[in-house]
């Protein structure tokens, strides 16, 4: 194997938008002969979306007769790919973010037959193929997720990187501390639910599942799980608002903001992944960002990366245009472009014959040989756990939650979509 490292809700006018545009590609809409395709990405940072913009002007150019029609809707992409699954009107090519084969396998091409796939790391392949060989989609790049932090100001402060959650909560403390309030210790941007999300998901994995005394994942599979074992997550979010050791404006902070406040020195914890530190490095060169796996929960247990599919490009069954998209996912193929967008988001690229220099190159060879477990929600729980899961995270630093009726409003949304 070549690697083992891994905005609010659309408007309703920008969704017809979208519907719109869906339609103009089904009737080959564009000028003369240039065939229309429509693009639904997740890319969420500023600077992922601009690398994605770049290659596909640069496609655009070396193929004039095809038009590329780009969407990002951020926060709002789930809720947009639920209207136009049920409506059965896909993007020519959308991102299947981590669901290719179990939430959006009845959508997809088989891209099996295609020429790149010769190359594909074999870490990915069970991750995007199903039992009868079908391919559903091809991955820009490997999720690696953990946390994302400013090393610049930790060696200044003498902080070691945790690996446990005490830790984590003592390394918190340590910063409040000794930048006397001027820095955030843990820096999250909450007007978009999913970075809440993101907290939840990535530490339902150690307090769940990586212990053995303490593993789930068989009642969470099975529907008998005891939510009660969730509050844990809730009650220590909540204590770190309560201790003043998340951004007070945690509920209206958007994402974008996050690496412009690490590049200033204002932040030292994020869970931000992927180009943050690109970003961070472009806007102030003296500060370093660095990775860590996601730290223990349990007494006795290790870290983990948290891995999978991040950004990939799946194309619709019932495009009129499958042979232009082709093109395109061969040209995202093509080594240097392939390179470029690994780079650019990164993260680490998932094709054997591609050589990346990611930023976070160093910190997944400190960790080498951690463990890599797939996101919780995409294995334990229900399609449209994540909504309710990020959403939750918001209510609770509202105070309109306590930690106890977080875990029930998740077992109650657990349960219904299960009945789905």
């Amino acid at each position: 194997m070549k690697k083992r490292v891994t905005l609010s809700v659309l408007s309703l006018s920008a969704m017809m938008a979208l519907s719109a545009c869906g339609k103009d590609s089904a009737e080959g809409g564009g000028s003369g002969d240039q065939v229309k395709l429509t693009m639904m990405s997740t890319a969420t940072t500023k600077a992922d979306q601009q690398i994605f913009k770049e290659i596909v002007a640069d496609f655009e150019k070396a193929h004039p007769e095809i038009d590329i029609e780009d969407t990002y809707p951020g926060d709002g992409y789930e809720d947009l790919a639920r209207v136009k699954m049920a409506a059965d009107d896909m993007p020519d090519l959308f991102d299947t973010h981590g669901w290719a084969k179990s939430r959006y396998g009845e959508y997809t091409e088989d891209l099996s037959g295609m020429d790149w796939v010769k190359n594909l790391d074999e870490a990915m392949k069970p991750i995007l193929t199903d039992d009868k060989g079908k391919l559903h989609a091809y991955p820009v790049n490997q999720a690696l997720d953990g946390m994302s932090y400013n090393k610049t100001l930790l060696d200044k402060y003498g902080i070691e990187p945790p690996k446990t959650f005490d830790e984590l909560m003592a390394a918190l403390e340590e910063v409040k501390k000794k930048s006397k309030g001027e820095v955030v210790p843990f820096w999250l941007g909450g007007s978009d639910k999913s970075q809440f999300g993101q907290y939840f998901d990535e530490f339902a994995t150690p307090l769940l599942i990586t212990d053995k005394e303490n593993s789930h994942g068989e009642a969470l599979l099975d529907g008998s799980f005891d939510w009660s074992n969730y509050t844990y997550l809730p009650q220590k979010l909540k204590e770190m608002n309560d201790k003043g050791l998340l951004n007070k404006d945690v509920l209206t902070a958007q994402v974008t903001q996050g690496a412009e406040l690490m590049a200033q020195n204002k932040i030292a914890f994020t869970m931000l992944n992927g180009s943050v530190g690109r970003e961070v490095s472009e806007l102030n060169p003296e500060v370093q960002v660095g990775t860590i796996p996601v730290p223990a929960i349990h007494e006795g247990d290790s870290p983990s990366w948290i891995g999978g599919e991040r950004h990939t490009f799946a194309i619709s069954k019932n495009s009129e245009h499958k042979e232009e998209a082709k093109q395109f996912i061969e040209y995202l193929t093509q080594p240097e472009v392939a390179k470029k967008l690994a780079e650019g988001t990164s993260l680490p690229d998932a094709l054997t014959n591609v050589d990346a220099d990611n930023y976070f190159a160093e910190f997944y060879k400190e960790y080498e040989g951690t463990q890599i477990q797939p996101y919780f929600d995409r294995v334990y729980l229900p399609s449209g756990m994540w909504d309710p899961m990020g959403a939750t995270g918001q209510e609770l630093i509202a105070g309109t939650m306590k930690p106890k009726q977080v875990s029930e409003k998740m077992e109650e949304e657990y349960k219904r979509l299960r009945a789905e």
